[in-house]
């Protein structure tokens, strides 16, 4: 049976909704957590593996300290405070991904405590609290074969590598944040940009979404305002910015619909589907799992030096926020301006425009204009559209050099976008360039004028303005390919009129 949701406006309007983030980040260090295995991406299945990420008899971890520095310059840039003791734990379970039946985590005394990271939501600054940020190790990662989902149901065999186990994995999470209204999905959805621009600005993870080294968890609940907050459901590895906003769009419509139904939200874990952009149950978490936490006896505790804690607190780098307040300047760009530039994800992709050659305005013009219209129409992220800003800067210096006019310069840019070369190519292969040769367009020019007496006649007494008609028409015999500059100057030369 289909149920029919409420309109978002609706629900927003009789409910107050209320987030929570956990987000894994995968450290981009040479090695593992606690062995020396590397830690690429992309290796055949089970043969990034060793006695110690394998979890075999006898084998013994050692803590990795470029994990250990990377974390604490994670927990600085989030104005977290930095425990001057700490230890990891032992979390018991048992799935096939986890080869020891225990994860090595940490528990009641995580590195990092008590932060905030402020994210522009439409012209407002949100504050978002930091409960904890955790050292731990990855799991391996399940292949479900046989069906059509990709799915353990209607599968016919399991398949584990564990390449991935062992590596160092960063969980951050966040304090609940209420008081965000019909914002909230895209405070989510801010608030995992800002912090993978943060992290990547660190350079301790490349925080692909698709490739699994950023992973985000969401958690959605409603209530009826001045009441309780409601029963909370975790949306599991979302793998997008957009669907970050789209899994808290979609969570808060269904529990309205299950409220307003008289039923009750269950707490358990969801799965996201980007097809549908719907939620699906997952397991239930309404009692909690007893996972026997104890100290891992076999790594000592973590007591950073606050000496050493100061010297990577005064090395940290310009973080996101403050760098884009000052290309807001360099560009002169208003509040307005840099938050469309903001929520089209284009910063980084406008200052590399601009780094290749060309100017912040054409740099904006393009991924603001032609590009993201693409993107929103293929439903893809800016940076994922097929053009790259080099490519964009060399389509604008084709521009600039009156090699294309803004028309032709499009049709090159979808040639681009749909992967057929570089934007020289494109023009070439196409036969798309300028014609700019007052020769090869005079024949044209009086072509037009004898076609068009009347218009010819306007001009020659003095309304140049009409001058557009026949550049209109020289244009159309010629494609589009004609400078409409040059051609305007040789109308006039060729009718005896000053421009």
């Amino acid at each position: 049976m289909t149920t029919t949701l409420p309109a978002y406006d609706e629900v927003v309007a009789r409910y107050e909704p209320v987030i929570g983030l956990e987000t894994h980040v995968e450290l981009g260090t040479n090695t593992k957590m606690f062995c020396g295995c590397p830690t690429d991406f992309g290796g055949e299945p089970n043969t990034r593996v060793c006695p110690v990420c394998l979890g075999l008899p006898g084998s013994l971890p050692v803590a990795n300290k470029a994990a250990i520095e990377a974390i604490i310059r994670i927990g600085l840039a989030l104005n977290c405070s930095i425990a001057e003791w700490c230890r990891f734990a032992r979390k018991n379970y048992f799935y096939p991904d986890m080869p020891k039946n225990f994860q090595i985590s940490q528990y009641d005394e995580p590195i990092c405590v008590d932060g905030y990271l402020d994210v522009e939501v439409n012209g407002e600054t949100v504050r978002i609290e930091i409960e904890r940020v955790h050292l731990e190790e990855d799991t391996g990662k399940t292949l479900h074969v046989g069906g059509a989902t990709g799915r353990i149901h209607g599968a016919t065999e399991s398949l584990v590598d564990y390449n991935r186990a062992g590596i160092p994995l960063v969980e951050i999470v966040t304090k609940p944040i209420p008081g965000t209204g019909a914002l909230a999905p895209d405070v989510a959805k801010a608030y995992v940009a800002e912090l993978r621009d943060v992290i990547r600005t660190l350079g301790v993870s490349d925080v692909r979404m698709e490739e699994g080294s950023l992973r985000c968890d969401v958690n959605t609940s409603l209530n009826l305002p001045g009441a309780e907050w409601g029963t909370r459901t975790e949306t599991k590895n979302v793998n997008s910015l957009r669907s970050v906003e789209r899994a808290v769009r979609s969570e808060m419509l269904r529990q309205a619909s299950v409220l307003d139904a008289g039923g009750r939200i269950t707490q358990e874990t969801r799965h996201f589907h980007e097809d549908t952009g719907d939620t699906t149950p997952g397991r239930s978490k309404e009692t909690a799992t007893d996972y026997r936490y104890f100290p891992e006896p076999d790594l000592v505790p973590i007591a950073p030096d606050p000496a050493w804690v100061a010297e990577l607190k005064a090395a940290l780098p310009e973080l996101p926020r403050v760098h884009r307040r000052r290309l807001q300047q360099q560009w002169g760009l208003s509040d307005l301006d840099m938050q469309s530039v903001l929520n089209a994800g284009a910063v980084e992709l406008i200052e590399a425009t601009v780094a290749a050659g060309t100017t912040p305005a054409a740099a904006r013009k393009w991924w603001l204009g032609e590009l993201s219209r693409r993107a929103n129409e293929s439903g893809v992220e800016l940076a994922e559209i097929g053009a790259t800003p080099a490519q964009v800067a060399e389509l604008q210096g084709l521009v600039d050099a009156g090699k294309l006019n803004d028309k032709m310069a499009r049709t090159v840019l979808e040639g681009v976008v749909d992967g057929e070369g570089s934007p020289t190519e494109i023009m070439t292969n196409r036969g798309l360039e300028v014609v700019s040769d007052t020769g090869a367009l005079t024949a044209a020019v009086d072509e037009a004028i004898a076609a068009n007496p009347g218009i010819a006649d306007k001009i020659r007494s003095g309304k140049v303005a009409a001058v557009g008609a026949l550049v209109g028409a020289v244009m159309k015999t010629t494609r589009g390919q004609a400078d409409a500059k040059t051609l305007r100057e040789l109308i006039l030369e060729r009718l005896g009129v000053e421009g």
